[in-house]
């Protein structure tokens, strides 16, 4: 372990013990009061859970949830000063008052990047929450950047913290299972000779629209239309830009602006599998969505 690692250690030690008036010169300590504690949803839409909590003069602890195809959950220690080199912070759970004499809990290292908030993954991050459920209090110890002399010490309040976490855990259970990256490249399948989708990709078409009423931050959406080599060039030609102004239609009706959607159709051009066969012909009726933003 790194020799400042030990550092950390070793003052967090003489916190549990008691006796953190020893090293009050050495330590500044960072976290709000009783009156100053909030847990405060943030974000809270199908797309992103975001539970913050302000640590005074110091910066904010966010924990957030994104919509996935699985769970998932990180923890930004997001800080006023950012770190001006790389270094370590000790991250331990310090027991409430009324638990005196019971020692911390050490959960992790969290590594401390120049110009960069502290971050932990899934697991450490659903740690902090559990401590903090309990009634600990999550503690951050690192050496400052700015000041030779001084170490840091920014700890989590869990005072009225249960009705947050309560509303932040309900966020998460309504998060659509999808993400951005899921849907971004889409390929719509149809019915023979017509502008009838199939089952499963009206199914798709719907999580896309659902997607769509929750992200602002959608540029631009490019629909390219297709058909099988069956019939008429002309009229699979405009079979094509007719399933494609189909679903920009039903796009619209879902809120999409219509000056984000570009439609083009190429009907039987660009095949990608044979049309002798009757599975390649379903391949080529399609029409491909591709969504893009920052």
């Amino acid at each position: 372990m790194h020799n400042y690692a030990l550092i950390f250690i070793s003052l967090a030690g003489v916190l549990v013990s008691g006796n953190s008036y020893a090293v009050s010169q050495q330590l500044r300590q960072y976290s709000a009061s009783i009156e100053q504690s909030t847990w405060q949803l943030t974000q809270q839409t199908p797309l992103l859970c975001q539970l913050e909590h302000t640590i005074p003069n110091f910066g904010n602890a966010v924990f957030k949830s994104e919509a996935s195809k699985a769970l998932n959950l990180e923890f930004e220690l997001r800080m006023l000063r950012m770190p001006d080199t790389y270094g370590l912070a000790e991250v331990l759970s310090m027991p409430p008052a009324w638990r005196a004499g019971e020692p911390g809990k050490n959960v992790a290292s969290m590594e401390l990047l120049k110009q960069f908030n502290g971050e932990l993954p899934k697991k450490l991050a659903w740690t902090l929450l559990t401590e903090l459920e309990q009634g600990y209090s999550p503690t951050f110890y690192f050496a400052d950047w700015y000041s030779p002399y001084d170490h840091v010490a920014a700890k989590l309040n869990p005072v009225q913290f249960p009705p947050g976490y309560h509303a932040f855990t309900e966020c998460i259970a309504r998060l659509l299972p999808y993400s951005f990256e899921d849907i971004a490249f889409t390929v719509l399948s149809y019915e023979s000779g017509s502008d009838q989708l199939t089952r499963e990709s009206e199914r798709r078409l719907k999580q896309i629209a659902e997607y769509l009423r929750y992200d602002p931050k959608i540029e631009t959406i490019e629909l390219q239309g297709y058909t099988d080599s069956y019939g008429g060039r002309w009229m699979n030609e405009q079979l094509s830009v007719q399933r494609a102004e189909k679903i920009k239609q039903y796009l619209a009706e879902a809120g999409v602006a219509d000056e984000k959607v570009q439609v083009e159709g190429f009907g039987e051009r660009r095949h990608v599998a044979p049309n002798d066969t009757s599975l390649g012909r379903a391949t080529n009726r399609r029409v491909v969505l591709q969504m893009a933003r920052p």
